[in-house]
Formats: structure tokens, C-alpha cells, sequence
């Protein structure tokens, strides 16, 4: 016997949450993307101390909803895994399209983009397809995808690229860490600002309030 692998194209909904509102006093909007075992809504507690009236920012949700252990109470999401990448990384950036295209953010608007852990390779493939000029790009505690290169974010000329990591963060050897800072020297070249703090795969609200 053999199995058939085979493919089928339909309409799926998901959500995303906001905080704050985008109006005429709105100078930076965020586009987060959080890590995984995440939800969106939990993950916009860390950008709740931010000012309220200047800063608007969007999570979307990682499709794929799980539970966290066998108590069968806690729900986290994955953005994708190693099965089927190329056409869950295309139904992703479908995904994305349409809230960005439902948001229409203002020109005159500093636009952020940050990743988190597993959000890091959904920012940073979504930026070099949808070509995003953005003013910050923030790569906190996560992989860079092996596919990108630097031609990807040659589009990128003012760009303030920020690398954050803790020291003690359990998901980084030094071996690891050095492959990572290797790629994002590819990437970017020589203008990354780097923050270290003291602390493990976490987000700080101090440090998010000073970007």
C-alpha cells in the first residue's frame, strides 16, 4: 500500500488583538509577534505599560492552538513546525496580509516590528516577502531563519535593527549563540544594537518600555 499526499485550498478565520486605539495621536505602531506556547492576548501584557495615547500595537495569533500540559486548561499556539514548512509559512503570510490590510496604517506612523523566540523566524520572513520599511526591527531571543540572506532587507536603509538576550536564557548555548550572532552579522552588518540583560527566555517590560 502507498499513501497519496494530497492538498486542498479553503477559507480559515482567525483572530488577532490590538491594545490601545490607532487614531491621529498614534506615532508608533508595533507589529509583535509572540513566541511559542503564546497567545496573543497574554503576549500584550508586556506592551501594556507602554504610552498609551503614542503606541498602538497589533498581535496576531499563531494559528496552531494546543494545550500546554495534561491538566488540559492552558491553550498556547505554534506558529509552524518542520512539517509541511513552505505551505504553513504561505497560509501564515496569507494570514498577515489581511491584517494588514484591515489595520491601514497611517504613513506618517513609526512602524516597529518584534519577534519573540519562535516569532523571530514569522517577523523576519514576513518583513523580507512583504518588503515592510519599517523604523525598528527587534530580534529578541529567537533563530534566524538559514533561507535569508542580506539581499532579502536590502529595501531596509534606515532601519534601527535591535538584538535582545538574556544571559542566562536556557535555549542559547554559546555554540548556538555564536551561529546566531554570526547570521545576524550577514544580515545587517555592523549597526545592530545589542541589549544583554541578566535573565533567562523572557520578556522584560523594562526593556520593551525603552525602545
Amino acid at each position: 500500500m502507498k499513501n497519496t499526499i494530497k492538498t486542498v485550498s479553503y477559507t480559515s478565520t482567525n483572530s488577532y488583538e490590538t491594545l490601545n486605539e490607532l487614531n491621529e495621536q498614534t506615532k508608533n505602531v508595533w507589529l509583535v509577534f509572540h513566541g511559542i506556547g503564546f497567545l496573543s492576548k497574554f503576549f500584550l501584557r508586556y506592551f501594556d505599560e507602554l504610552n498609551a495615547d503614542e503606541n498602538y500595537i497589533i498581535a496576531p495569533q499563531a494559528p496552531s492552538k494546543y494545550y500546554l500540559k495534561d491538566s488540559y486548561k492552558h491553550v498556547g499556539a505554534s506558529w509552524l513546525t518542520k512539517e509541511d514548512t513552505l505551505m504553513e509559512t504561505n497560509n501564515v503570510f496569507n494570514y498577515l496580509d489581511a491584517v494588514w490590510e484591515r489595520e491601514k496604517i497611517p504613513k506618517q506612523c513609526k512602524l516597529i516590528i518584534l519577534g519573540f523566540s519562535q516569532g523571530v523566524s514569522i517577523a523576519l520572513r514576513y518583513l523580507a516577502y512583504r518588503q515592510l520599511a519599517c523604523d525598528k526591527l527587534v530580534i529578541y531571543a529567537g533563530g534566524i531563519p538559514n533561507e535569508l540572506h542580506r539581499t532579502h532587507f536590502n529595501f531596509l536603509n534606515t532601519t534601527e535593527v535591535i538584538s535582545i538576550i538574556g544571559d542566562k536564557d536556557e535555549y542559547l548555548s554559546q555554540e548556538r549563540l555564536k551561529e546566531e550572532r554570526k547570521k545576524l552579522l550577514s544580515l545587517f552588518g555592523q549597526s545592530i544594537h545589542h541589549i544583554n540583560f541578566n535573565g533567562g527566555h523572557e520578556v522584560r517590560k523594562e526593556i520593551i518600555n525603552q525602545l
